[in-house]
């Protein structure tokens, strides 16, 4: 299916993180990013986090029903204010990923958001690309691209994003086309906010560390993290992805640790696994532009800024929006999947071939898979 023109694509994040759904509105060619509209957040109540973050691992024969139910209201709710749009790009909320085993599971139906709010909506992105022999993550690299080229970058940068797990994606702009060899190469860089959140909720009943601050009052335990980065993972060469609890084993780590100390050395983890991924780079990027909820932590920009040698800046400082850019990034990868696009490649999850996967959901209407 081939489409011209410029649409206003409403895209959509449930991160790892649990924290809540993103939605934002990208203008796109599929190609070309052409401008941003409005956004809007709309956190998960504590017993819709506490039901999501129970139904973490379940597979899709599993009980997620009251999750998958939670993900399709919240995601309806804070997508139905916005004005026209031509097209929704809904991820789902990742409960499970497993790649070369069972293959990966995103919880929502699409279906029901596109009759639900009368427009079409593309969904299930990923499971295409893992059925071809992908990783089936990340998927944002693709919009990256589009974003390198937007903020006019002339040599290569790097995009961090910081959510529950750590993700980069290297970008030269120098090329035509993200699937290009040379034009891309993204992967998951290992835990980033999940664990802190975790022990954050266990021990102290809330969300997060804000702005890092606990951690900064903390003593890291260096060994750990050593021991931690001599996991074979991290010595893999991308692409490659992680399950949100691919590292749950690490909180159990810190147990013996005080609060500072447990949060500072998980912090500081999220840090060094970033520094051991960009080794993979083809270079050092002129700028390390972190999205992402970890941006907002000082205790861990510190830490970035202390380990690597390129600049690294919060994605605002290029006028991107790094509270929305991953929602942004589904809307432009909606945008493609419908113009048949690819929205993966062998640089970004390992797929042999190029591949635009996705199901395009139409109200009143049946469902068209992409990718098969």
């Amino acid at each position: 299916m081939k489409q011209s023109g410029v649409l206003r694509a409403l895209g959509t994040m449930s991160g790892t993180s649990l924290d809540g759904v993103d939605a934002a509105i990208v203008l796109s060619d599929g190609e070309r990013i052409h401008g941003f509209g409005p956004s809007a957040y709309r956190p998960y109540t504590d017993w819709q986090r506490d039901t999501l973050r129970k139904a973490l691992g379940q597979w899709q024969d599993g009980d997620f029903e009251e999750a998958a139910e939670i993900v399709e209201t919240v995601h309806a709710q804070v997508m139905a204010p916005f004005g026209p749009v031509d097209l929704g790009g809904f991820h789902g909320q990742t409960l499970a990923h497993d790649p070369s085993g069972r293959g990966t599971h995103q919880c929502g139906d699409g279906a029901v958001l596109a009759e639900l709010l009368g427009y079409p909506v593309v969904w299930d992105f990923r499971s295409a690309d893992v059925r071809l022999g992908g990783e089936g993550a990340p998927l944002a690299p693709f919009f990256h691209f589009a974003c390198a080229k937007y903020i006019g970058a002339e040599e290569p940068v790097a995009f961090l994003n910081l959510g529950g797990v750590g993700n980069i994606t290297y970008v030269d702009p120098r090329f035509d086309r993200p699937e290009e060899e040379g034009a891309l190469l993204a992967f998951d860089t290992g835990p980033a906010n999940a664990p802190v959140n975790d022990v954050m909720f266990a021990r102290l009943g809330q969300a997060y560390d804000a702005d890092g601050a606990l951690a900064a009052t903390g003593v890291v335990d260096e060994a750990l993290i050593a021991d931690v980065l001599e996991r074979a993972f991290f010595h893999r060469i991308p692409p490659k992805s992680l399950d949100r609890d691919d590292f749950a084993d690490v909180i159990g780590r810190v147990d013996g640790l005080s609060d500072a100390d447990a949060v500072a050395t998980l912090s500081m983890l999220a840090v060094r696994c970033v520094a051991a991924g960009l080794e993979h780079c083809p270079m050092v990027p002129s700028k390390l532009l972190v999205t992402g909820g970890g941006r907002k932590n000082a205790f861990i920009m510190n830490g970035l800024r202390g380990a690597i040698d390129a600049k690294v800046l919060p994605v605002e400082d290029v006028g991107l929006d790094g509270d929305m850019l991953e929602a942004q990034a589904f809307g432009h990868l909606a945008v493609r999947v419908l113009k048949g696009l690819p929205t993966s490649c062998r640089w970004t999850t390992g797929v042999p071939a190029a591949v635009g996967g996705g199901v395009v959901s139409r109200p009143a209407a049946g469902a068209l898979a992409i990718g098969e």
